[in-house]
């Protein structure tokens, strides 16, 4: 397998020649100029190599560390035009692999890609043996799902797996394709990420020509996931023309690419998840009952972190021993940590602590970490001279406010209100009648 490099960087010149001598070295190269736009990229990307630079027009490069698994990635070099103490001491606290400036030379650029090609480094990091070592936790919720995992891993029985967000949906899957045996390759695809449009040929493939911009026949998820697992996160997500078709897969183990006649036989095992109670789905209509009793021939339910008790406190642990483990260090957790874990609701679930763990291993020195949950979002509140409103508020809604909070504020003076909003006072008249006939509200503010 190639190795890969992922850059991220704002200056473009940089960027282009960095990635043609890793090419020419051998690595796939993948690159985004904002943090932005590289947070969406890196999830679909395991890095062999990760350049980083400091400072970008929406952030700064090393504040992504914090949103990635650092075990499951290789060597992280910082990249700056612009040195600073504070940044070097930042990055020698951090996992960081070498510190070097602009411009770089094609000598240092080689030495990286050699020191981070995967066999120097993977040497050290222990292959994950097949089962359940990378589904941790002793609470009961936790040990009835490994049991039911272990019980029906060897079986063609399709598996729904639900529970909230961060809970492992995809960890679990992973699990009981390990435990199958299965010679094909585990295979996941995000149905809410995908857009519509562009779901169908994700899914089943299309043949060329099939639409505008087909120049190539593609093979869909179904067919690479042959011999193996295909785990469909987000099911209920799925447009419900692309639910009908799915079902008729399942049930008649073919597949007929978009575009195309010939019915393909894809001999793999179907899992779904979904962070949405499966039967409130189907009770809202956005997932098919037919299509939820074909999948669903084994339910499983990942339970929360707040409900497996100490298992935060294992967790916790193994994410600093991945991280031990790759950047050859000694950290641990800290006693007193322990009950602030306990104590947290961790509506993130793994996830969020998963966060919390590295955050920690990032800024703190010393060896011994205490792990923190992120401190809290601010709630915004309304005050005399804003409006807070939530997605989806009506716009009809939005002028109400608007009008009544600007008329307040001007002392019911609807001249000011009027040349304030952009709109005439006609039209601040015809808004307070509208309102008048629909709540019987009664204006007697002076005009």
């Amino acid at each position: 397998m190639e190795p890969t490099l992922f850059i991220l960087d704002d200056d473009r010149s940089f960027v282009r020649a960095a990635s043609e001598m890793a090419r020419q070295h051998g690595y796939q190269v993948h690159a985004a100029h904002t943090l932005a736009e590289a947070r969406e990229k890196i999830p679909d990307i395991r890095a062999d190599l990760l350049l980083l630079d400091l400072e970008l027009p929406d952030g700064r490069g090393m504040d992504l560390l914090a949103d990635i698994d650092l075990a499951e990635h290789g060597q992280v070099v910082v990249v700056t035009g612009s040195p600073s103490i504070e940044s070097a001491m930042r990055a020698v606290s951090a996992p960081v692999m070498d510190y070097i400036l602009k411009p770089l030379c094609p000598a240092q650029m080689a030495r990286l890609l050699e020191q981070s090609s995967p066999g120097r480094w993977k040497k050290s990091v222990p292959s994950r043996p097949p089962g359940l070592d990378g589904f941790v936790g002793r609470s009961p919720a936790t040990q009835q799902v490994a049991d039911t995992l272990v019980q029906v891993a060897a079986s063609e029985a399709t598996v729904l797996i639900d529970g909230e967000s961060g809970t492992g949906k995809e960890v679990a899957a992973r699990a009981l394709h390990e435990l199958s045996g299965r010679s094909g390759p585990f295979v996941a695809i995000n149905c809410g990420a995908v857009p519509h449009e562009l779901l169908a040929s994700q899914l089943f493939g299309h043949e060329r020509g099939s639409f505008t911009g087909a120049h190539g026949r593609h093979i869909g998820v179904f067919e690479q996931a042959a011999h193996g697992t295909l785990l469909l996160d987000e099911i209920g997500e799925m447009p419900a023309q692309l639910q009908v078709y799915l079902l008729r897969v399942l049930e008649t183990g073919t597949v007929t690419r978009v575009g195309g006649s010939d019915a393909i036989p894809v001999p793999v095992r179907v899992v779904a998840a979904t962070n949405r109670d499966p039967l409130a789905a189907v009770e809202a209509g956005r997932l098919r009952e037919d299509l939820y009793y074909r999948l669903a021939d084994v339910p499983i339910t990942l339970p929360p972190l707040r409900e497996r008790g100490d298992d935060v406190i294992l967790l916790a642990r193994m994410f600093i021993d991945r991280l031990n483990t790759r950047y050859h260090r000694s950290r641990y957790l800290k006693p007193r940590t322990e009950g602030l874990l306990l104590r947290h609701a961790w509506p993130g679930n793994v996830r969020e602590l998963r966060s919390a763990v590295q955050r920690a291993y990032l800024l703190e020195p010393g060896d011994a970490l205490t792990v923190r949950p992120a401190p809290p979002r601010p709630v915004l509140t309304e005050t005399d001279s804003t409006i807070v409103f939530t997605v989806g508020t009506t716009l009809a809604e939005l002028e109400r406010r608007a009008l009544l909070k600007t008329l307040d504020h001007f002392d019911q003076d609807k001249t000011a209100a009027a040349r304030a909003l952009g709109i005439s006072v006609r039209t601040v008249h015809n808004h307070l009648a509208r309102l008048e006939a629909e709540d019987g509200r009664t204006s007697d503010a002076p005009a």
